[in-house]
């Protein structure tokens, strides 16, 4: 067969094992070509592309980012934008398409596969929000920059008596924010199926201090919100073409905030694309293998519409069109463990309790 394959969306580490992966098993045990298309659904859209062989994929293991390039264009935004992809996919003979990004870059592999299209997907989001899967690699390589981040950061807070706000990554859901702030010790954590008052955040911080603890460190998801109709400035952003805001800028909002109704010295921290950058851990690596080898295996098996999926420690595989549906959130039993590490007298156990959120 010919095969074409993609990523859309965010870069994350893990991508480009996703690629080799699919490409060795395809070609040793199934014979197969590869053709990629560069940057996302551009490549796709615009008809450009380039070889995918055993020398393509040589050494790309451990590399972070993705060798076909990346974008967030979505062609069912452009006039017969779907119909162009569709002719271009037949004169490059393509005999299935693979693939790898989040719901956005899955909506489109969607709409393609009721068009006809021989589609498999995989799962990619360095937010890990994704439903029908219970992990996305990159995830753990977001989560352990963001907790030697945390561990850095308390030495500095410590030695000054400062708060430190650490601002990681997640739109909808605090995945990468509940981990690392658990893993790391954080004092404060907060995510976007909770959203906070600035108020009750600068009481906990200053019950304690009162306590003798000068110091503390407050971890914020970038997609957390407020509570009870509370504003405070942030940057404006442009939306791309999935009608997502670029966001950022909640750290240095809330720094500032908490430094005005606390007295206490506040320096923010913003991880951004670090988090996406660089060598993917080992865990990464081997989900992303698993997750090329389970792709390609969907295709000999004509199930196509699916994403392959992690369940417990299985690879098995679901409906695109559930893995798209809704956002996966953090879920009340990690809510449960944050919660239960945080002191009761500070009253900040309320921070994560917020029962008409979802979760």
């Amino acid at each position: 067969m010919k095969i074409g394959i993609l990523t859309g969306g965010g870069d994350c580490p893990g991508l480009n094992a996703v690629i080799r992966a699919i490409v060795r098993k395809g070609i040793f045990h199934y014979e197969d070509e590869f053709v990629g298309f560069l940057e996302g659904w551009r490549g796709v859209l615009e008809n450009v592309t380039r070889p995918l062989d055993l020398e393509a994929v040589k050494g790309i293991l451990p590399q972070g980012g993705t060798i076909l390039r990346t974008s967030r264009t979505n062609p069912a935004k452009k006039e017969n934008g779907l119909d162009i992809c569709i002719e271009n996919l037949r004169k490059n003979k393509i005999d299935a398409l693979i693939a790898l990004g989040g719901d956005d870059t899955q909506s489109v592999s969607q709409k393609l596969f009721e068009r006809g299209i021989k589609v498999v997907a995989v799962p990619k989001t360095i937010d890990n929000d994704l439903s029908g899967t219970d992990y996305c690699f990159g995830f753990d390589t977001a989560v352990n920059v963001a907790t030697n981040a945390i561990d850095r950061v308390h030495t500095t807070a410590e030695a000054h008596n400062r708060v430190m706000v650490v601002e990681v990554m997640g739109r909808d859901s605090g995945w990468i924010a509940i981990y690392s702030g658990v893993a790391g010790g954080a004092d404060v954590i907060l995510i976007p199926e909770r959203p906070f008052s600035i108020n009750e955040v600068a009481d906990v911080l200053t019950r304690r201090h009162a306590r003798g603890r000068y110091f503390s460190i407050v971890v914020v998801a970038e997609g957390a919100t407020l509570a009870g109709g509370e504003t405070f400035a942030t940057e404006r952003r442009k939306t791309d073409e999935f009608g997502h805001v670029r966001l950022g800028g909640i750290g240095n909002s809330l720094a500032a905030e908490i430094e005005s109704r606390t007295g206490f010295e506040t320096r923010a921290v913003i991880l951004g694309h670090i988090q996406r950058g660089g060598s993917p851990t080992a865990f990464d690596r081997m989900l992303a293998t698993r997750y090329g080898i389970g792709a390609i295996d969907l295709v000999h098996q004509g199930r196509f519409g699916r994403m392959v999926a992690l369940k417990g420690n299985d690879i098995s595989s679901v409906p695109i069109t559930d893995a798209i549906a809704k956002t996966r959130y953090v879920n009340q039993e990690l809510i449960d463990v944050a919660s239960s590490l945080l002191d009761k007298h500070t009253e900040g156990v309320s921070l994560l309790r917020r029962d008409n959120q979802p979760a």
